[in-house]
């Protein structure tokens, strides 16, 4: 049985595989928030087609791949950085900017904190309420940013919350920070999963703004954590010399270019993909608002937060529970201000979906 104090991560099977002895190729992850469909049919054909390019090194300024990007965000060629995983390039724009104090919106991902704690500063959190649904109170939370804040960071949608800040909040709180000399980093790991995703991504304010950088990677919506291939995109022409005088030569490997190049274009993956997260969340969120033991808050990402509203059973518990049947959620009590009601999980094949929901609704 786990003890209160063993919290897993997405990534954790092999922990999951000595303490419950299930082994992990029988476990379907809802904790990792990847992308259902695998990786692309077409991508796996390719690659195997192209192993060749490992004998030479890849080109430095990886052009190819930087325009595939660009063209897929609708962004400058001369505005794109590559990076090996969208941690890498945190880690380089940390090193960076060097933020002394830094703010960030929470409950979210920790390898902010950690970085920034890393480069010799100290995180401040506002917190997204509960009471406000987990969504930004935009007067109050720019009233709350001053000239001692340096960094901004953002997580969009929001990591467990699922929640998002549109790009016109987003405008907004880019004057507010401008007059506070604030730079904010922006990470858009999730926003393709989002339906209204044209109205969340602030790469369009890249050419307006400055004080901007967003982060994006392959890990989650083109389901290759392993390729370790991440993105960046800010109209700030300094940040990216500097970044580019730092960063470490061919970082990306000469599959994970092809691969990308691949990603990138493959519209068929893109159209399914939106297709099934946006059916299957609209599935997934109505059949649990239905029952009176759990609240749901309004997801934008391909997963969701949800509360555990029976008295007596905690996110440990529907975790224990949930792994048992080989189903591993994320239990989200380690989140700041969060706490032992809340439990996370992404959206996988309806088969799966299926089962997970007659998990999570023994909840009597």
């Amino acid at each position: 049985m786990l003890k209160h104090k063993d919290h897993f991560h997405g990534s954790d099977l092999e922990k999951i595989e000595q303490i419950y002895g299930i082994q992990k190729e029988e476990i379907t992850n809802f904790s990792a928030n990847v992308n259902p469909l695998g990786i692309s049919p077409n991508l796996r054909k390719t690659l195997s087609d192209h192993l060749g390019v490992i004998t030479s090194y890849p080109d430095r300024e990886y052009a190819s791949l930087r325009q595939c990007i660009a063209n897929y965000v609708r962004s400058d060629f001369d505005n794109i950085i590559v990076g090996n995983g969208s941690t890498e390039l945190i880690s380089l724009f940390i090193q960076i900017e060097r933020p002394k104090k830094a703010m960030v919106l929470g409950p979210t991902y920790s390898e902010y904190e950690r970085e920034i704690y890393l480069g010799g500063g100290t995180t401040h959190y506002y917190p997204l309420k509960e009471e406000n649904l987990f969504r930004l109170d935009l007067l109050d939370f720019t009233n709350h940013l001053n000239e001692s804040v340096d960094l901004l960071v953002i997580c969009n949608p929001n990591n467990p919350t699922s929640s998002a800040i549109t790009r016109a909040q987003m405008r907004r709180i880019l004057d507010v920070c401008k007059q506070y000399d604030i730079f904010v980093m922006v990470d858009e790991t999730y926003v393709e999963f989002a339906d209204n995703m044209e109205e969340i991504t602030s790469i369009p304010l890249t050419h307006y703004y400055n004080n901007i950088i967003i982060l994006r990677g392959t890990s989650k919506y083109f389901a290759s954590p392993g390729l370790r291939l991440g993105y960046a995109v800010t109209g700030n022409r300094d940040l990216i010399k500097s970044i580019n005088t730092r960063q470490n030569p061919w970082t990306i490997n000469s599959l994970a270019v092809i691969a990308g190049e691949l990603m990138f274009s493959d519209q068929e993956y893109i159209r399914r993909t939106k297709e099934l997260i946006s059916s299957e969340r609209t599935r997934i969120c109505r059949a649990l608002q239905k029952t009176p033991y759990f609240k749901i808050y309004e997801p934008s990402a391909n997963f969701m937060l949800a509360k555990i509203l029976t008295d007596g059973i905690t996110s440990q518990d529907l975790f224990d529970r949930a792994i048992r049947q080989k189903l591993m959620i994320r239990d989200c009590s380690t989140f700041p201000f969060l706490n032992q009601k809340f439990i996370r999980f992404c959206v996988m094949m309806p088969k799966d979906n299926d089962r997970l929901l007659s998990c999570l609704l023994q909840n009597k």
